[in-house]
């Protein structure tokens, strides 16, 4: 299978590649970058992103840390599923059989998810492989509910109107097409700040405009009408939020209502300026944030190293 268009030559080489199969049988492309033994990442990322879009973290935190990032089902390169298959229960399923295929049982590891990613964790907040492998969870520029009636891409107010034409947004089967001087302008206002680099917004746009359409429309339907606050009660493990102040896919109301819902909530950190892809947008004060959940919550495991898991059956 060929390999979807990344963000260009520097992308960090993963140490392990393998195959987690999922609860029906899904496939996912699961990277592991870094030393056996060392303290443990996993990283999920958003709808129509990559592992691609964790380059930064990757590049940083593997000098120290087993970093293992996956494609949601789909994305990248794990294959697309049928109709059927796209689900907040599929989310969790696929984390479950990461967790199992990349981590020792009773291991633990620090989880982040950006936006779907997120959700993910949500989703699986009352799982056993959740519960048995999280040390702390890191929740970036996200949300639990109500995505399209408070999201803020459509410029206009708040109400019935704007929630229908967002509805739209979400589920439009049009491609994408290349990438364009106007798909870049496109993009960097739906989805990120207003100062945001061009080589951030460039980085972005080549990622999202990857994503295959059929997954891209059945995860916005998803999107669409998603109710996730039961599982932000049950995520019972020490959680942090990072939220883009100028985020208008998942604007801060969201940030500072799963801050309020969570049992062990550890703060949450509202970046001034910054849309919705705060990894990539302010990679640096992302990865401090892992840094400061291993160091605090992540138990040493000394220096043995930990057998690996090529394919789960």
């Amino acid at each position: 299978m060929s390999r979807p268009l990344r963000t260009g030559s520097a992308r960090p080489v993963p140490v392990r590649e393998l195959m987690a199969v999922s609860a029906d049988g899904s496939r996912l492309h699961v990277e592991v970058h870094g030393r056996d033994g060392a303290p443990a990442v996993v990283l999920s990322h958003g709808w129509t992103c990559n592992t691609g879009f964790w380059d930064a973290q990757i590049r940083d935190l593997a000098a120290d840390h087993r970093v293992i990032a996956y494609d949601q089902r789909g994305h990248g390169t794990s294959p697309a599923v049928g109709p059927a298959g796209y689900t907040t229960d599929a989310l969790a399923d696929d984390l479950e059989a990461v967790l199992a295929a990349t981590l020792e049982p009773g291991e633990k590891a620090v989880l982040v998810g950006h936006s779907m990613g997120g959700m993910t964790m949500m989703a699986a907040s009352r799982r056993a492989g959740l519960r048995e492998h999280a040390a702390a969870v890191l929740l970036c520029s996200t949300g639990s509910s109500r995505l399209i009636a408070e999201s803020r891409v459509v410029p206009m107010r708040a109400g019935t109107v704007r929630t229908r034409m967002t509805r739209a947004i979400l589920g439009a089967r049009a491609p994408l097409g290349p990438v364009t001087p106007l798909s870049r302008r496109i993009l960097k206002y739906a989805t990120m700040g207003a100062g945001s680099a061009p080589d951030r917004v460039d980085t972005c746009a080549r990622i999202v405009h990857a994503c295959p359409r059929a997954p891209r429309v059945a995860w916005g339907h998803v999107l669409a009408d998603l109710d996730l606050d039961e599982g932000v009660r049950e995520l019972r493990v020490p959680t942090a939020v990072i939220a883009g102040a100028e985020d208008r896919l998942t604007p801060p109301v969201h940030a500072r209502a799963i801050a309020a819902a969570l049992p062990d909530c550890l703060g949450l950190t509202e970046l001034t300026g910054l849309g919705h892809m705060t990894p990539v947008e302010a990679p640096e004060a992302v990865t401090a944030r892992i840094r400061e959940l291993v160091t605090g919550y992540l138990p040493l495991r000394g220096t043995a190293d930990v057998e690996g898991k090529e394919e789960v059956a």
